[in-house]
């Protein structure tokens, strides 16, 4: 194999790589902002604790999302959709 053919293969594998990277990264962010939303209308005040609980929506950890905003004042059936949406889970 020439090693131009290599350099070019090698080239297209790290741009593919990087540029899902990349697609995939602000996807995540957007669920934060979504999440502490439907708590805020669900009748949380915005705080840190709300932003956190979200946040572990985000990476998957929906007891612990739920947990943390029912403690912000979040009803479990409000607090349990706010979750599902961060961590874009099918209803």
């Amino acid at each position: 194999m020439r090693t131009s053919t290599r350099i070019a293969g090698a080239l297209t594998g790290l741009t593919l790589t990087l540029g899902g990277a990349v697609l995939a990264a602000p996807a995540a962010r957007a669920d934060i902002p979504a999440c502490t939303k439907m708590a805020e209308l669900a009748g949380a005040t915005a705080s840190g604790s709300v932003t956190a609980a979200c946040g572990r929506g985000v990476v998957g950890d929906l007891q612990s999302c739920v947990t943390g905003l029912n403690g912000a004042g979040v009803a479990g059936g409000a607090a349990t959709a706010a979750c599902r949406a961060a961590a874009h889970e099918p209803r």
